[in-house]
């Protein structure tokens, strides 16, 4: 039985494009212009939303419309507006954390593939096992099918081998990445802030742009920002690059952990299936071809 990983999140913005329409308004073109141009070099993402602003919309209400992922792509758009901040240098900066944190999600998900795809080939052992005892000259298939024992060897082999299947994938999306970009709260405040407003109004700007609430790590970076008295948006940066990090290293020791997880479902379930499915048929089989003597 194939173990089933879970669907990913919907996409989100591609950096890429984030990073393109960065360069396209550093040289100068209007937004609507910016997002033409990406649309007519094929970019679905943007074609959509220079169909939106070409309706009437305006520039980050269209980004926010793709859905997930791109609210936080329209909160920098909104919140380098409401400041004053340069946008093209907003944009490329929220290009290099969705960048980053595409490259961890990547890595994380390649180091769960070995464990996962483990966890796939045992799940196999019990059902190669009852065509490993047919191989072998014994009657399994008749014995599971044809006899009360060997049914109910093949029912409880049969519901290990399906609760094997979903503890398996239930420990595989537990450690799974989701599609957050870590630290990008503080990303949006440090925009806010290098429009050279306050912290405090720089906040309201942010909630208003409909980003979520500071975490416990931004705002102790803010607290450490007006007690030592010195700016708040190169440490926010440094915060958000740190999150990041640690999101990245966080990922590889899940996926390291997963590995032996996964060995739990494996004893409990996969290998008293194998014998259920596999040995005691062939045990059965024997018994019933040897004839009893007194």
């Amino acid at each position: 039985m194939a173990l089933r990983r879970r669907a990913h999140p919907p996409a989100g913005p591609d950096a890429g494009t984030v990073l393109r329409l960065a360069v396209l308004l550093q040289a100068g073109l209007a937004p609507a212009a910016a997002w033409h141009h990406l649309a007519v070099s094929g970019d679905d993402a943007a074609a959509t939303v220079s169909a939106r602003i070409t309706a009437g919309d305006d520039a980050a209400s269209a980004v926010a419309a793709q859905g997930t992922g791109w609210k936080d792509v329209a909160a920098a758009w909104r919140i380098a507006e409401s400041v004053g901040a340069p946008l093209a240098d907003s944009l490329r900066g929220i290009a290099e954390a969705l960048d980053d944190s595409d490259r961890s999600r990547a890595e994380v998900r390649v180091a769960l593939a070995e464990p996962a795809g483990t966890a796939k080939l045992m799940s196999w052992l019990p059902l190669v096992a009852v065509g490993l005892g047919a191989a072998l000259g014994f009657d399994t298939l008749r014995t599971l099918v044809a006899t009360p024992a060997g049914i109910v060897c093949a029912l409880a082999g049969i519901a290990l081998i399906v609760l094997a299947h979903r503890w398996s994938a239930v420990l595989v999306r537990r450690a799974d990445p989701d599609g957050a970009v870590a630290g990008i709260g503080a990303d949006l405040l440090a925009i806010a802030l290098s429009g050279g407003v306050s912290i405090e109004r720089a906040q309201r700007i942010v909630d208003a742009a409909g980003a979520d609430e500071p975490d416990a790590e931004t705002r102790g970076i803010l607290a450490l920002s007006r007690s030592a008295g010195v700016p708040a948006a190169e440490l926010l940066r440094a915060g958000a690059a740190l999150a990041r990090h640690r999101a990245r290293t966080d990922g590889r020791l899940r996926a390291a952990r997963l590995s032996s997880r996964l060995l739990v479902p494996l004893g409990v379930c996969t290998l008293p299936a194998f014998l259920l499915l596999g040995v005691a048929p062939m045990l059965l089989s024997v018994l019933s071809a040897t004839p009893l003597t007194l």
